[in-house]
């Protein structure tokens, strides 16, 4: 009795040490994050925020069904390890119910899963226009070498690795690319990324709900550049909006098809460029550029 007494204290002692150090682990872990600007857990508009919850709810299935299991594991592997003198090693048959159990519970927690999953993976296409009382913004995306280009079309505006938004104003980004390996225009703090490939139109639909500045990239490694090619989205009210589109509307900058052609060349950690106006036909001369070599694959 003495003996077993013993081996249960070993056993609490073991579980509360896991536990400490997994307590400590988790302050460690929040003390590093506090005050920086983790993507992943700061989601600033309306599809990373539903993104959010979603990863969140299927955290908590897989601790529900993770943690008894690594539970049992381990008691198990205490009881019949090889030092117990008490540990029986005999046949058995094998157990209908506990079979029954290894596939209905793991089968009951996917179906609630997917119950889930389904209807948000279709309600969060990139594609799906975001509903809203307010007009919709339109910005079309072309990425460059190592850069991106950005057209205001109803504004007559455009910029090099910066946009600006309204805040809770859907936008739809009409991407194509231009002269480059396929790239990847991300702002994680917003939503998802998609693929920016020549010839080939994605449109990647977001909306911002905080005000604030957000790094966007492309996760997607293209050649030399690759690691500058970045810009800021930043996220205003609409009167910030609206005087940032007359501000730039005064800038000495045009880009016309001369001016596109030297931003076209290869060039790294490019600066910020503001455009006061830009020719109308660029966007689809650059996907007709490339309409003969991709038939077929252009969604424009």
């Amino acid at each position: 009795m003495a003996k077993k007494n013993k081996n249960w204290l070993r056993l609490r002692w073991v579980l509360v040490l896991f536990l400490t150090f997994l307590a400590s682990l988790s302050l460690l872990l929040f003390y590093l994050v506090q005050g920086k600007n983790i993507a992943l857990l700061h989601p600033r508009g309306y599809i990373a925020h539903q993104q959010y919850s979603l990863m969140l709810f299927v955290v908590a299935i897989l601790l529900i069904i993770g943690i008894p299991a690594l539970v049992t594991l381990y008691i198990v592997a205490w009881r019949y390890r090889e030092s117990n003198p008490k540990t029986v090693m005999s046949e058995h048959k094998a157990s209908k119910s506990l079979v029954a159990t290894i596939w209905i519970v793991p089968t009951f927690f996917m179906i609630v899963i997917s119950v889930v999953m389904w209807p948000a993976t279709h309600k969060l296409a990139p594609q799906k226009s975001i509903a809203s009382e307010n007009k919709p913004l339109t910005i079309q995306v072309i990425s460059l070498r190592w850069k991106w280009l950005f057209l205001y079309p109803e504004q007559g505006i455009a910029t090099v690795n910066f946009i600006q938004l309204p805040i809770n104003t859907p936008v739809e980004f009409e991407m194509t690319a231009d002269e480059v390996p396929m790239s990847s225009f991300w702002i994680p703090n917003l939503g998802g990324q998609l693929y920016t490939m020549t010839s080939h139109v994605n449109r990647l639909n977001l909306m911002a709900n905080t005000i604030g500045d957000y790094p966007g990239s492309t996760p997607e490694i293209n050649g030399a550049g690759f690691t500058g090619m970045k810009f800021t989205a930043r996220v205003s009210s609409d009167a910030d909006f609206n005087q940032w589109v007359k501000k730039t509307s005064q800038s000495q900058n045009i880009l016309d098809q001369n001016s596109y052609k030297e931003l076209l060349k290869p060039s790294e950690a490019n600066p910020v460029v503001l455009y006061s106006d830009f020719d109308g036909t660029l966007y689809d001369s650059v996907i007709m550029k490339y309409a003969g070599s991709a038939e077929g694959h252009s969604g424009h």
